[in-house]
């Protein structure tokens, strides 16, 4: 597998670009980084072009230049998964944590109402997505880590056992004590992850 020239981080529903920059500044890899934010979110600009999580989807592929690797936190990963459908040429790798990748969440915690009573200001159609990419993720080839807390409610390990079962490439690596937020509070650990799914001597 090539190894890519770029690294694309996609936040969750908090939007910022600054989500994660703890792992992009320490995962060893010679890839340039791109972080993205969502335009009206978490103080990003709004930009009268987004209206919907179709054109977050055409802002990734958009940024989608050169071989690169989409890696996606939790809502971040339905776009992801959505971006590598349509552009799976330039893509070498995917990371997904705790997703839910466009797939059934049932028995997961819903995260809307509170995400909405601490975020008023977000646009109200990103949490509106009920899509449903399952049979579509096995035509992604590329390799994809999966990385999971075995803590965390709002989507549980069992969503990333059957994410693991639809990537032909998959490899799902469960963080013991992880919660929702284990990119922020285990970001050693996941750089560390990712710099080996990528191939940290490229």
């Amino acid at each position: 597998m090539d190894s890519p020239t770029k690294l694309i981080f996609l936040p969750g529903a908090a939007g910022s670009p600054d989500f994660w920059r703890p792992v992009s500044d320490l995962v060893i890899h010679p890839a340039r980084r791109a972080l993205l934010g969502w335009p009206g979110f978490d103080g990003v600009p709004r930009d009268p072009g987004i209206s919907g999580l179709s054109d977050l989807v055409r802002m990734v592929i958009e940024e989608m230049d050169q071989p690169c690797a989409l890696i996606a936190q939790s809502m971040g990963g339905v776009i992801a998964i959505s971006a590598a459908l349509e552009r799976p040429g330039l893509l070498t790798h995917i990371v997904l944590a705790v997703t839910s990748g466009g797939i059934d969440m049932q028995g997961a915690e819903d995260w809307r109402a509170s995400f909405w009573k601490a975020n008023p200001q977000a646009p109200s159609w990103f949490a509106d997505y009920r899509g449903d990419l399952a049979a579509r993720i096995p035509s992604i080839k590329a390799p994809a880590l999966l990385l999971w807390g075995d803590a965390d409610p709002i989507s549980p390990v069992s969503v990333g056992r059957r994410l693991e079962a639809l990537f032909p490439h998959g490899r799902l690596h469960i963080l013991h004590g992880g919660r929702h937020d284990l990119v922020v509070k285990l970001a050693p650990q996941v750089a560390r992850l990712i710099g080996e799914h990528l191939g940290a001597a490229a």
